[in-house]
């Protein structure tokens, strides 16, 4: 039992390592799209992970809350990549549109202002006082701000996931926010009569937790 332990580090290990390398090779990158660097740092995280995800389900019957699954390196080019050098000739004449919601129960105001207020401090200069959080809006605010600004900042304990939505649509022109009021939540989000909706998939957290555990155990 003890080689299937030592075994079990090392791919936690590498999982570390592994997103050590993809966070210097995102930085490395500048927000340049497509880069061959952080693509291949990504699949490295992405098959670390899932390795160390099905290692702990072998050894201990428990698993990660990492939903991936393996990618062969050897094919990720092909199958998720560009082709270097070949310019597009065939561009989408319209818009592609996703529009995502999720619901979120609060379990305690307190822990949640407390966690935003830590992300809040640690996002502020040492010189300066970072103002209080107000309020469970704020705090939600301020893990978004904090994190990389997607719904993905929210896996937090303070935060209880409902049920979600995400919708795919293809529009005739992107958003252009500027023609809204910063307090309007109706307008960059109301389709337009022309909006075409190709799908929907529907969200449920607790049900695919459920899933898991009894899958685990």
């Amino acid at each position: 039992m003890t080689d299937r332990h030592d075994e079990l580090d090392a791919a936690l290990e590498r999982v570390i390592d592994a997103a050590r390398a993809h966070l210097a090779a995102v930085r490395a990158a500048q927000g340049r799209i497509d880069d061959d660097d952080v693509w291949q740092a990504y699949v490295a995280l992405n098959n670390a992970s899932y390795e160390y995800d099905e290692q702990l389900l072998d050894v201990y019957g428990e698993v990660t809350p990492w939903d991936v699954q393996a990618i062969d390196p050897n094919e990720a080019d092909e199958r998720f990549g560009g082709v270097e050098g070949v310019e597009a000739t065939d561009p989408h004449p319209r818009v592609i549109s996703v529009r995502q919601r999720r619901d979120y129960r609060v379990p305690s105001v307190a822990a949640l202002i407390r966690a935003a207020e830590a992300a809040r401090r640690e996002g502020t200069p040492e010189e300066e006082e970072p103002a209080s959080v107000e309020g469970v809006g704020e705090a939600v605010l301020e893990l978004l701000q904090s994190g990389d600004g997607s719904l993905s900042a929210l896996d937090v304990p303070e935060l209880e996931p409902l049920d979600g939505v995400v919708m795919v649509s293809e529009v005739g022109t992107p958003v252009d926010l500027e023609s809204f009021d910063d307090d309007d939540p109706v307008g960059p989000f109301q389709p337009a009569a022309d909006d075409r909706l190709v799908g929907r998939l529907d969200e449920h957290p607790f049900l695919e937790m459920d899933e898991e555990h009894d899958h685990a155990h």
